[in-house]
């Protein structure tokens, strides 16, 4: 199954219209970096969390169940053929915990998509199987795909950057696909790291407020400026702010085709929590969010 993911845009589907959506992003995505496309529904074996015992007929369940899922992939295969011609796409069927799963394949794929919660649905909670991928730390990037998925041609890319290993990946990460799609950059850093911001409140700091902007500025300029000889043409664009990342992010990131971020990951609670930034990117954003792991 390895095999299947190698070199791969792995887009997991589980029936529902985020799933889908985040499908025909991963289809766009697969054919615009020459791709294959991996369709991957994880099959949960019916009551294996609540009775440790053998039902009757259970493979007979399986079966058409595989049957019905087959039929699904097919159909978005069919789909994702006609909006991209000559995608080559492989489909995948497997019996087990679908996060597992997910995070097994990465270790090969070159990019893991999975749906999100929809843009203005009752619920902001981001879905379980996305969580949980990112919090096991998927060797590959994830991303999630939430709401409208057709950004305008001009519409850019946005990275946050803090001058951290992992934000020196997202960097990367949001140079390559703005190159390779043709859209603008945008770089984003914030001085502000507390909930507490004292220029909120305090207007008479003007002089300290222009030396931490002068600072932030040069931190924003240093972690963009290795990657302008390789991207001679790309268009960039800086912005620094006094705001708390997350809330500066997310107002650069309307309109955005993409919002790139790293996740540090820090500590054993990682596994049950995402970073304040990324976590509230992750569920208040109106576009697909970029999630790069540490290393």
């Amino acid at each position: 199954m390895a095999e299947e993911a190698r070199s791969a845009v792995l887009a997991g589907f589980d029936g529902s219209e985020a799933s889908r959506e985040a499908v025909r992003w991963a289809a766009r995505e697969a054919s615009s970096r020459g791709s294959p496309l991996l369709l991957v529904h994880v099959l949960a074996r019916p009551f294996q969390h609540s009775i440790q015992m053998r039902i009757p007929d259970q493979e007979h369940v399986m079966d058409k169940l595989r049957e019905a899922v087959r039929g699904e992939l097919d159909s978005l295969e069919e789909e994702c053929r006609t909006s991209a011609p000559g995608l080559e796409v492989r489909k995948s069927i497997p019996v087990g915990d679908a996060a597992q799963f997910l995070v097994e394949l990465a270790g090969e794929a070159d990019l893991v998509v999975l749906g999100g919660p929809l843009v203005g649905a009752r619920t902001d909670r981001l879905g379980v199987t996305a969580a949980e991928v990112i919090a096991r730390r998927a060797a590959a990037p994830v991303v999630v795909v939430r709401g409208d998925t057709g950004a305008a041609a001009d519409a850019p890319v946005v990275v946050g950057v803090d001058g951290s290993d992992v934000s020196t990946r997202a960097i990367g990460f949001a140079h390559e696909t703005a190159s390779r799609q043709g859209r603008p950059l945008v770089g984003v850093h914030s001085w502000s790291a507390s909930a507490f911001n004292p220029f909120d409140v305090v207007d008479e700091w003007d002089a300290d407020r222009s030396e931490f902007r002068e600072k932030a500025s040069e931190v924003l300029a240093e972690s963009m400026a290795g990657y302008r000889r390789q991207y001679p043409d790309l268009r960039v664009r800086h912005v620094v702010g006094p705001d708390r990342p997350a809330h500066l992010l997310l107002g650069e990131a309307e309109g955005a085709s993409l919002l790139v971020v790293g996740s540090h990951g820090r500590g054993a609670v990682r596994r049950t929590f995402l970073g304040s930034v990324s976590h509230a990117v992750l569920n208040q954003a109106s576009c697909p969010v970029a999630v790069l792991p540490a290393e």
